[in-house]
């Protein structure tokens, strides 16, 4: 896929109805030939709208003027460039437990919750947040993660869980103002929901953060997945991360994770991690697919708020 096909496709599918600044914005790097020529001095992985976008607001640059937007991106490229360099996406999006809560309270309990490409390790706290699938309530304290669940009936619990570690080849520290502020950047502009979010979990992970160990998803998993304790059921797991894996390393993970002991829950794109026969998306924004073992489950939106099960 070509630059400007990858910058089309994402004002088309993923911001679209999302984002309108993102969906314009997007949609006028696909047709910008100044700057699709300095995006393509970059590597590949480092030319996906989200890390350009966040980046900018990073440095202060504006997304709300496609125009301005050009000027500041141009004027400071030489910063912008050392960011996407230096940077990768790590949307840690606490919102995605929603999709994951109802496969997580169905395991045996207690879990042990390992993340791959964990960011700050967000997501690896199920157990303390609250919950709404429409009018059912789940939890009690801040953030509530809100989610549109379809054909099947909500959690009746949260998951115990007994030991949280996350993987990742850069670990954010939430303790850290810069790193939150990474973090910060990477949510979309309108989404001023989201960002009271992670203000909320992240004083939750603060309060104890979790173990976050730097290393690669194949060379280090085994370690880590050594650590966890015995008497826990062991739960690997991942959500739009593996897009950002070159395909012979994804093939590996997928390899490794099969034979691990314990579960394995992937919620990634169609796309990038391959299923057998899906059933049609229940729209036309871009869809992962949460499933355990393998096994696809359900449709699921990237920022958790909303799934359609079928499994």
């Amino acid at each position: 896929m070509t630059i400007a096909a990858r910058y089309a496709e994402f004002a088309a599918r993923e911001a679209y109805g999302v984002s309108p600044q993102y969906a314009r914005l997007s949609s006028a790097v696909s047709g910008d030939e100044t700057l699709l020529a300095l995006l393509g001095t970059l590597p590949p992985a480092k030319t996906q709208p989200n890390l350009l976008f966040g980046v900018v607001r990073l440095l202060g640059g504006p997304v709300d003027d496609p125009d301005a937007f050009h000027d500041f991106t141009v004027t400071n490229w030489p910063a912008v460039e050392a960011e996407i360099r230096d940077r990768a996406t790590q949307t840690n999006e606490a919102g995605r437990c929603a999709v994951l809560l109802p496969v997580l309270a169905a395991l045996p309990q207690p879990l042990a919750l390992l993340e791959v490409g964990a960011s700050a390790g967000l997501c690896l706290y199920p157990d303390r947040y609250g919950y709404r699938y429409g009018d059912h309530l789940l939890g009690e304290g801040e953030p509530v993660l809100e989610c549109t669940l379809t054909g099947a009936a909500p959690p009746s619990a949260r998951p115990e869980v007994v030991w949280r570690a996350g993987l990742d080849l850069n670990p954010l520290d939430v303790t850290d103002p810069a790193d939150v502020g990474w973090l910060d950047a990477l949510i979309w502009p309108e989404h001023t929901h989201r960002r009271a979010r992670l203000r909320a979990a992240v004083a939750v992970v603060s309060a104890e953060p979790p173990l976050l160990v730097r290393g690669d998803l194949v060379d280090d998993l085994p370690a880590l997945v050594a650590r966890a304790p015995a008497g826990a059921t062991l739960v690997v797991f991942h959500t739009s991360v593996l897009y950002q894996v070159p395909e012979p390393r994804r093939t590996a993970f997928v390899e490794l994770v099969r034979d691990l002991p314990g579960r394995w829950i992937a919620n990634e794109d169609p796309g990038v991690l391959r299923h057998g026969t899906l059933p049609t998306p229940p729209g036309p924004a871009l869809h992962n697919v949460l499933a355990l073992d393998g096994r696809p489950l359900a449709w699921t939106r990237g920022h958790g708020q909303a799934m359609t099960w079928f499994g």
